[in-house]
């Protein structure tokens, strides 16, 4: 056993993935998001990841965790199932497609891209406050809009490792009009079978700490619930400002890996 993977057995290791499972559950379900942009630095940090490892592990814990996520946000009607599936198809196949760019794309480039992207998004949080009687009204044009934001979601993901959720989320509330409830539980569907591919593939190819992520993913799943119900008592407009406050941090780990990779090259 070398070090690295001492690092990851003993007592303070599990202590920590149930720690790291705990907040990003939490974080999934009050934002609708994976969690993977806590759980992936943290792993990295406390534990000495290697990242891509750290990636994969992440992506296996979100199974179990946004299929909990799901579940609390649907006993309030709050998942679109169907467009949740489109978008689901789309972004499996744009992760495909990101993956094979990924050689021929500046990262650099892409990741300051999408931190203009954040600011773009987290200023018009500010601006329109989504309505929770909105419905989402699914047709040939919104189908065939969710697909390209589904196509687009997974390109990013192949890109940057960036999840779906902190895209998906922000694009159903501004583009679409959907109340902010839906958009998180519908993000969180959506992740469920893109996560399974992913991790299949991970699986392959050996970025996966099974115990690590079973650990991390039955902690999540206790505090996921707790997230989606706060969700559903804070109001829009202050659940805008929390959510703002995430994409703030995102931009800035984003942010800080852009002006690294920019040394290094």
């Amino acid at each position: 056993m070398t070090d690295a993977q001492a690092l990851r057995r003993g007592p303070r290791a599990y202590t920590a993935f149930i720690g790291i499972g705990l907040l990003a559950g939490l974080l999934s379900g009050l934002f609708g998001v994976g969690g993977g942009t806590v759980i992936v630095p943290l792993l990295v940090l406390l534990l000495h990841f290697d990242q891509r490892l750290a990636a994969g592990t992440s992506l296996a814990a979100i199974v179990p965790t946004a299929s909990v996520g799901v579940i609390s946000y649907a006993t309030t009607g709050s998942v679109a199932w169907i467009p949740a599936l489109i978008l689901a198809a789309g972004a499996v196949v744009g992760a495909q497609i990101g993956t094979r760019l990924l050689p021929r794309i500046s990262q650099t480039a892409l990741r300051w891209g999408f931190v203009g992207f954040l600011v773009v998004v987290i200023v018009s949080l500010f601006l329109v406050i989504p309505s929770r009687d909105a419905v989402f009204e699914l047709t040939w044009l919104t189908g065939i809009a969710l697909v390209g934001v589904g196509v687009g979601t997974g390109i990013l993901a192949g890109l940057i490792g960036v999840g779906g959720g902190v895209i998906v989320v922000p694009v159903l509330m501004l583009a679409f009009g959907t109340s902010d409830l839906v958009a998180k539980g519908t993000s969180l569907l959506m992740m469920i079978p893109t996560a399974i591919s992913g991790t299949v593939g991970n699986l392959r190819n050996r970025n996966v700490d099974l115990l690590a992520a079973a650990l991390i993913g039955v902690s999540a799943c206790t505090t996921t619930a707790l997230g989606a119900w706060l969700a559903t008592i804070v109001n829009p407009s202050v659940g805008n400002i929390l959510f703002a406050a995430y994409l703030v941090v995102i931009a800035v780990q984003m942010a800080i890996k852009a002006v690294r990779g920019r040394r290094r090259a």
